[in-house]
């Protein structure tokens, strides 16, 4: 096993890989493109399923398709070269039911995806943008049985930005020992199996391959980033990252997500060294 090659670069989306306009900018998509050249697999890591990341990487005019995929923080992994997903813990039905009425003294809107859907209490304005940038239609629920009818990796809320941070200062102060709250954007608050994140799937993966976790760089920007920068070979924030997530990062980019950042992180700290 080579210690020190680059083997893996995995990739948040929001406010990482993409910009403010939800674009992967040409300069990034010639960087994904080089870097596969070059024989280092790419990959992303996100909050979204995987049956939604799968359609990136023609989406966004790349040539090859994505040799690793890790979806909803860590509870689902598709491993391209060996044409195999992967599935972790999920939340129990029982569970989502406990959340639901945890969560009643907050005004949000619950949902989940299921079946090629987005699963909601209502459809609002947030829910018509996700509904968008997922490409999945809203379900409206009659009732909130039908969010717990099965065992599912999360479930989201969308509220205000103070009652998103109200909601998780409140399940920070009264943990669950078999679930997490955790924070993915200003408006969004989600549960999922305590045992689960994107750093566990991490390192499930590394054990697939022949190469370590050390052959790895990750990047991402905010607090469900986190376990997968501290269990990679190379942990980089962005510079428009969250305090938390710069706290435990092993770099910060030098340009945000507007400016290519991680297009010009990798330019300068892999291509360059390697002459190319």
């Amino acid at each position: 096993m080579e210690t020190n090659r680059l083997r893996l670069v995995l990739c948040d989306i929001d406010s990482t890989l993409i910009n403010s306009k939800r674009e992967l900018t040409p300069r990034t998509k010639d960087m994904i493109e080089k870097l596969h050249a070059q024989g280092v697999y790419f990959g992303l890591a996100s909050g979204r399923p995987v049956d939604e990341l799968q359609r990136y990487a023609t989406g966004w005019g790349i040539s090859f398709p994505f040799e690793i995929l890790i979806g909803m923080n860590g509870s689902e992994l598709w491993d391209e070269i060996h044409q195999k997903q992967y599935d972790y813990y999920k939340l129990k039905k029982e569970w989502i039911k406990e959340i639901l009425e945890a969560m009643h003294p907050f005004e949000a809107n619950a949902f989940i995806y299921l079946d090629g859907k987005l699963v909601a209490q209502r459809i609002d304005e947030a829910m018509k943008h996700s509904a968008v940038t997922s490409q999945k239609p809203i379900h409206v629920i009659e009732s909130d049985a039908e969010l717990y009818a099965y065992d599912n990796a999360k479930i989201m809320f969308r509220m205000s930005a103070e009652d998103t941070l109200k909601a998780e200062k409140h399940f920070n102060e009264h943990p669950n020992p078999y679930y997490k709250a955790f924070k993915t954007q200003t408006t969004l608050l989600e549960f999922a199996d305590r045992r689960i994140s994107k750093g566990y799937t991490v390192k499930k993966l590394a054990d697939l391959y022949d190469f370590g976790l050390e052959n790895i760089w990750s990047f991402g920007d905010t607090t469900n980033d986190n376990t997968m920068l501290e269990v990679s070979g190379r942990g980089i924030c962005m510079c428009n990252g969250s305090d938390d997530t710069k706290a435990i990062a092993d770099e910060i980019t030098e340009f945000d997500n507007d400016h290519d950042g991680v297009a010009n992180y990798i330019e300068k700290h892999f291509f360059r060294h390697q002459g190319g």
